[in-house]
């Protein structure tokens, strides 16, 4: 039986502590990672500014990022987490590690849903003489709106796997918790309960993506 009168607070404080993780990580994302896949759209042989050495260098960085295993990641970046942060263990200090986990992630959806935007409005706005800053504000980053929170949502969920991985080695949050309270007291009520709230947040975080993409796209 799971002792709620010590276990709820802990279990409230890592929830507490994964979303902090997951929405502070995912705002920097959204920030970097957005005008990342948008330059990667527009230097691509085929786009506004074709660039081709300077995309397949870009290209090759972002699929780098992309393919190293984020439990790798951790202590790869564990410098700059301490340089950037003080300190390697902590929710505040695996910010670090998610971010540049899922800049790259979020870059190459966010180019893909860029990709099915009409390549008509393109030219019809080149044709009247717009920029291509002016065309990726006022047609590509509209008109792929529903795409882009659906890239967004998928990165978001992507963040609280990763975040859970980030608690074995003291990252904090959901999984950190089920590693101290579950795993190393063989508790397995408590990590099942763990898996439920992940499961729970995933859930929940996923229709409201799905509900607003399509409200979007509705528009």
């Amino acid at each position: 039986m799971i002792n709620w009168d010590r276990t709820g607070p802990a279990l409230w404080d890592a929830t507490v502590e994964t979303l902090y993780m997951v929405f502070a990580s995912m705002g920097l994302a959204v920030l970097l990672g957005i005008p990342l896949g948008v330059l990667l759209l527009l230097t691509a042989p085929d786009g506004l500014i074709p660039r081709r050495t300077f995309s397949a260098v870009l290209g090759g960085i972002v699929n780098a990022g992309r393919s190293v295993p984020f439990i790798v990641l951790l202590v790869l970046v564990a410098p700059v987490t301490r340089l950037v942060t003080g300190t390697t263990i902590g929710s505040t200090a695996t910010i670090v590690p998610l971010t540049i986990a899922a800049v790259p992630f979020l870059a190459r959806l966010v180019e893909a849903a860029l990709r099915e935007v009409s390549p008509g409005k393109l030219e019809a706005a080149r044709s009247m003489g717009a920029s291509t800053s002016q065309i990726v504000r006022t047609v590509l980053l509209p008109e792929a709106r529903p795409g882009l929170i659906a890239a967004s949502t998928v990165t978001l969920i992507a963040l609280i796997s990763y975040s859970a991985m980030a608690g074995a080695i003291g990252g904090g949050g959901l999984g950190d918790f089920a590693i101290r309270y579950g795993y190393q007291r063989f508790d397995t009520a408590i990590t099942v309960l763990c898996v439920v709230v992940l499961l729970v947040l995933v859930q929940l975080l996923q229709s409201a993506g799905d509900r607003l993409a399509r409200q979007l796209s509705h528009r």
